[in-house]
């Protein structure tokens, strides 16, 4: 799979290094591709101790990274959701309307990129019975007017 480009790649490396982790099912654009370092699995000692990351401005770079220095971890996607979907509690979805920045394992960028019906659909009366199926690109997406 090839993942998405970033969307501003004068700003890889800018943002800041605490982010949520994972969640919010739904996605509107990748800020970087991040390799984390840890110094106790033999990463370089380049931050006192402390784990750190570099960011890139595709996968494809990170991945390559990742595999050619001891101590990293999988590429990571720093991901832009401007609203996304809470589950607090297991089958108990919440749509939040607010803007936040989260890491995701890379896989989950196979998804489709949320839209304007995405989350509509999901929470609609007559959403299929697996209303994950929407988020997964496996359900029949209603008619989008241009």
């Amino acid at each position: 799979m090839r993942y998405p480009f970033v969307l501003d790649p004068s700003k890889v490396g800018e943002h800041p290094a605490s982010a949520m982790a994972g969640g919010g099912y739904v996605w509107d654009a990748v800020l970087e591709y991040r390799v984390w370092c840890h110094p106790e699995r033999g990463a370089p000692n380049e931050a006192d101790g402390s784990d750190y990351y570099y960011a890139f401005e595709t996968y494809e770079e990170a991945d390559a990274f990742s595999r050619s220095n001891v101590g990293t971890e999988d590429p990571l996607a720093l991901v832009l959701q401007r609203e996304y979907i809470d589950e607090s509690q297991p089958g108990q979805y919440v749509h939040i309307r607010e803007e936040r920045v989260t890491e995701w394992p890379v896989e989950f960028l196979s998804r489709p990129q949320r839209d304007a019906t995405t989350i509509p659909e999901f929470f609609a009366a007559d959403a299929p019975p697996n209303r994950l199926e929407i988020l997964r690109g496996l359900a029949p997406r209603r008619r989008r007017d241009a």
